[in-house]
């Protein structure tokens, strides 16, 4: 569900750019300020709440509340980061589909690939993790907790100093 909140939020970026909606774009890039100020104060939320939780155990993987606040938590995630839609923007005005253009099912072609590639992406990222975590005790599970909240709240960080450099 994760994948799926960041691949949702991949293909709003990607009609955004794909169908040329200026307005909406400019608006979102204009507004850099509270985007990375909003999104830096939840990335520190998120690095400190996974920084001190414990690793879940398949008891409560996979419950209807727990998929729909790992999906809503990253969409919101990804629609803070201001570099998407620049990112998707530049590459869609490179392959001649941002704009003006008016080639609306090439449009759609894209961003139906930008979302499958996200969610293939992310459905591959998870079969291995998911793999893999039968293999990892909860002591190591514990301390990738605590290195990937360290790292977020990095990130966070860094998106409040990047309000004033």
């Amino acid at each position: 569900m994760t994948g799926l909140g960041a691949a949702t939020a991949d293909a709003f970026f990607g009609s955004i750019a794909g169908f040329g909606v200026t307005a909406v774009s400019t608006v979102l890039v204009s507004q850099q300020f509270w985007v990375r100020l909003v999104g830096g104060a939840f990335l520190i939320y998120l690095g400190v709440k996974t920084y001190l939780s414990a690793p879940r155990g398949p008891e409560t993987l996979g419950s209807s509340s727990s998929l729909v606040r790992d999906y809503g938590s990253t969409l919101v995630l990804t629609l803070t980061n201001p570099l998407t839609i620049i990112s998707f923007a530049a590459i869609f005005t490179g392959l001649g589909l941002a704009g003006g253009s008016r080639d609306y099912t090439a449009a759609t072609v894209l961003v139906s690939g930008v979302f499958t590639g996200s969610v293939l992406w992310w459905v591959v990222l998870s079969t291995c993790v998911s793999a893999l975590r039968q293999k990892v005790g909860q002591r190591t599970l514990q301390w990738i907790n605590r290195l990937s909240g360290a790292t977020i709240i990095v990130f966070g960080l860094g998106a409040f100093l990047s309000l004033v450099v």
